[in-house]
C-alpha cells in the first residue's frame, strides 16, 4: 500500500502543471456546486470565452474559461487528465506541454468563435448567440490528445489516430455546432504541433503492456 502511493507521488510529481490544474479545477467545482443554478449560469457567463466578450476583454476570458467543468464532472477529468495530460506533459516538459494546451485552447476557441461569427452574419444564427456559454478545459484536452499521436509507435499510432479523427469528426458530420467545430479544430491544431516533439525521445508501444502482463502471469 505504501509502495503504491510513493508511485502515485512520483507521478504526480513528474506531471506537476497537470495536476496544478486539476486541483484549481477542484476548487472551482466545489465552488459552483454551492452556487443556485441561476446564479451558476451569470457567473459562468461572465467568464465565458464567446464573442461578446471575445472582442471586450479577451486575455482575461480566455485564461479564466480554463479553470471552470460547466456541469461538474471533476471526476472524468481526473482520469482523463492523468490519462492524457499527464502522460504528455512527462514526455514533452511542462513547458512544451503548456504551449501545445495554450494553442489548442486559444486556437480552436477563435476558430470556433469565427465560424459562429459568420453564422450570425449570414443569418443562420440567432444574434443571441453572441452570449453562449463556452467555458471548460475540452479544447485544450483534445489538443493534447492529438500530439500524443506522435508519442506512439507505428502502426498502433494509426489505429489511435483513427479512434480521435472518429470520435471528433462524428459529432461535427451530424451533430455540427461551435463545440464540435471546436474540438475538431483543437484536435488538428495538437497534430500540427509536431515540431514540438522532434527534441523528445522516446515513444510508447501498446504491446509492451501486453507482454509485461504475460511475464507477470496476468491475464
Amino acid at each position: 500500500m505504501l509502495g503504491a502511493a510513493k508511485a502515485a507521488w512520483r507521478w504526480v510529481r513528474s506531471a506537476p502543471g497537470t495536476y496544478v490544474w486539476l486541483l484549481a479545477l477542484l476548487f472551482t467545482t466545489l465552488f459552483l456546486r454551492h452556487l443556485p443554478d441561476n446564479v451558476e449560469e451569470r457567473f459562468l457567463g461572465k467568464r465565458s470565452t464567446n464573442l461578446h466578450h471575445l472582442a471586450e476583454d479577451p486575455l482575461r476570458v480566455l485564461f479564466s474559461s480554463a479553470f471552470w467543468l460547466e456541469g461538474g464532472g471533476w471526476l472524468g477529468y481526473l482520469v482523463l487528465f492523468t490519462i492524457f495530460h499527464a502522460t504528455a506533459e512527462r514526455w514533452l516538459g511542462t513547458w512544451r506541454w503548456l504551449c501545445v494546451v495554450v494553442i489548442a485552447h486559444v486556437g480552436a476557441t477563435y476558430i470556433s468563435e469565427g465560424v459562429l461569427y459568420e453564422g450570425i452574419r449570414h443569418g443562420y444564427v440567432a444574434e443571441s448567440a453572441v452570449n453562449t456559454l463556452d467555458v471548460g478545459v475540452s479544447y485544450g484536452l483534445a489538443g493534447i490528445m492529438g500530439i500524443l499521436v506522435y508519442r506512439i509507435v507505428d502502426p498502433w499510432r494509426y489505429v489511435y489516430l483513427a479512434g480521435l479523427l472518429l470520435f471528433y469528426g462524428v459529432p461535427l458530420i451530424f451533430a455540427t455546432n461551435f463545440t464540435a467545430i471546436g474540438h475538431m479544430s483543437a484536435l488538428l491544431l495538437g497534430l500540427a504541433c509536431y515540431p514540438i516533439t522532434r527534441a523528445r525521445a522516446g515513444t510508447w508501444n501498446p504491446m509492451d503492456l501486453w507482454h509485461s502482463r504475460r511475464i507477470a502471469g496476468l491475464p
